[in-house]
């Protein structure tokens, strides 16, 4: 989310034209439905998911206030909006962090073979009165053994390491209620972390930088 990573771009920018204003400073666009970072969520989730004892696989995100969403909406008239905003094509998209997420979600459910009804989103993590996006993770994990979800596999893509809101607030926390409201298995999947595919990723990504500017080089120079 633009909440999460503009405040350390903002200071990344002002260190670097403080003590090296002649470095080129590029940062990476989102990667959220990138071939190789879907590659890496993939690889690391699949195993988890091997012989089918599940009965649903959780992605819980981190949450946003909704207000955020409308903030940075450049129509001003669209984020949520309608039910289905994050379905319909609009270039609110391009900075939308919900339809990110359910992109990833769609992605990576396609590629393990999930069926719509074996995969479900959420959003964890919200703090103070303003509404946040929903579904909230904690009250989805309560209600889940409910509703004959008994075989739990919680996944957290917006996490890319482990930290306190996957750790505690999910693996503790989360499990925790989920298990005494009625849940019989609660499988948390570790984040991407040290994967060597997930380093792959993050390698070529840097590769692909590199490659587009020595095409503009090339192209400049001829």
């Amino acid at each position: 989310a633009m909440s999460s990573y503009e405040t350390a771009v903002a200071k990344a920018q002002e260190s670097f034209a403080q003590r090296a204003p002649d470095i080129k400073v590029t940062f990476q666009p989102p990667y959220f439905d990138h071939p190789r970072y879907l590659d890496a969520l993939e690889r690391v989730v699949a195993p988890h998911l091997e012989g089918g004892d599940f009965d649903q696989v959780l992605l819980s995100y981190h949450g946003i206030p909704e207000r955020h969403l409308r903030k940075t909406d450049p129509s001003g008239c669209y984020c949520l909006k309608y039910d289905d905003c994050c379905e319909r094509e609009h270039p609110a998209h391009s900075v939308c962090y919900r339809h990110q997420c359910f992109q990833t979600s769609k992605h990576l459910a396609k590629r393990l073979n999930l069926s719509e009804d074996q995969y479900s989103v959420s959003f964890q993590s919200r703090l103070g009165r303003d509404p946040w996006l929903q579904p909230y993770t904690d009250k989805t994990l309560e209600a889940m053994p409910s509703q004959d979800i008994k075989r739990l596999v919680v996944i957290c893509p917006a996490f890319i390491a482990d930290c306190l809101e996957t750790i505690e607030e999910i693996n503790m926390e989360g499990r925790e209620e989920y298990l005494e409201a009625g849940g019989k298995s609660f499988t948390y999947v570790p984040c991407l972390n040290d994967d060597k595919a997930w380093i792959d990723a993050m390698a070529s990504f840097c590769d692909d930088y590199i490659g587009a500017q020595d095409v503009l080089l090339d192209q400049a120079s001829s």
